[in-house]
């Protein structure tokens, strides 16, 4: 089964960015129900445009339904009612990313009722996201009193990059979020989830984004962390009511190498497959994300 929606738009020309992103699932035994939830279409922005999105999947499904959740990012939920030993989703993108909107214009200017929802919403703790004394700390020797937003907002995120070690096996995307600062290392969730937890700790509200970053770097350059699977990074919103984004793995902000999928208070807001099955056993998933730029 597939599913192809396409979204025109007059803006200038950007940079073209193929997304295939692919979930499979064994199951040991028959699955005779299964309930699902995907965040992988993404997100309409100022600063991208969905050319167009494709959703397959195997087998096909009873019920399929496209919408939006609490947060307005794209959802899509569908069911399975026959039996099946494996489940596989795949999706295509293809979003044009645009130059000179970078991090300061990444989600736009909401309006004042909006904006203040947001940070009500992201200022207070969540689920993978607690209050943390040790957080508090660690955002304090950035966030001095005086000091402008983007300086300190830029440090911490620098001294994230520099203290802590990506590390993909150190974790799991249930590991909490004291364990990541005892072990000092994880990976883009983990950096996501306690760089947010710095920013919330010291009165800035912030939200966690998900999506897809270009790790393929021009000549001479480092190649990026966050190949073979979707991206995580941080949004922030300043004094201003300005929302900046910022890459914490990779120690920059946001720009046409990114692709936004979604966002929420934590991971568990935005989870790109999730779901409820009648059966099944033992599991094994398997993702598979491949991003081709400049096509």
């Amino acid at each position: 089964m597939h599913m192809t929606v396409a979204e025109p738009s007059s803006r200038p020309e950007g940079r073209l960015i193929e997304v295939v992103h692919q979930t499979a699932y064994q199951y040991q035994l028959p699955v005779e129900q299964s309930w699902q939830l995907a965040h992988l279409r993404p997100r309409p922005l100022d600063r991208q445009t969905v050319r167009s999105h494709r959703i397959e999947i195997d087998p096909v499904p009873d019920w399929i339904e496209e919408g939006r959740d609490y947060f307005g990012n794209p959802e899509t939920r569908f069911a399975i009612h026959a039996a099946h030993r494996a489940l596989t989703v795949t999706t295509t993108s293809l979003v044009e990313v645009y130059s000179g909107q970078a991090g300061l214009l990444a989600a736009g200017q909401p309006s004042d009722a909006e904006q203040r929802l947001a940070r009500a919403q992201f200022s207070s703790p969540s689920p993978q996201v607690p209050r943390s004394r040790r957080a508090q700390l660690y955002a304090g020797r950035s966030f001095r009193e005086g000091r402008p937003f983007l300086e300190a907002l830029e440090e911490l995120s620098h001294r994230l990059h520099r203290d802590f070690q990506f590390d993909p096996n150190a974790t799991t995307v249930t590991t909490p979020l004291e364990t990541v600062i005892a072990k000092r290392s994880g990976v883009c969730q983990d950096f996501a989830h306690l760089m947010i937890a710095c920013l919330r700790e010291v009165g800035v509200p912030a939200r966690y984004v998900s999506g897809y970053i270009v790790t393929e770097p021009p000549p001479g350059q480092p190649r990026l962390i966050g190949a073979d699977a979707s991206h995580a990074w941080v949004c922030a919103c300043s004094p201003s009511g300005v929302w900046v984004d910022i890459d914490p793995t990779n120690d920059r902000l946001i720009d046409t190498d990114f692709v936004t999928l979604a966002w929420g208070r934590d991971f568990s807001d935005v989870t790109p497959l999730r779901g409820v099955i009648l059966g099944g056993g033992e599991q094994h998933l398997e993702v598979r994300v491949t991003v081709t730029p400049g096509l």
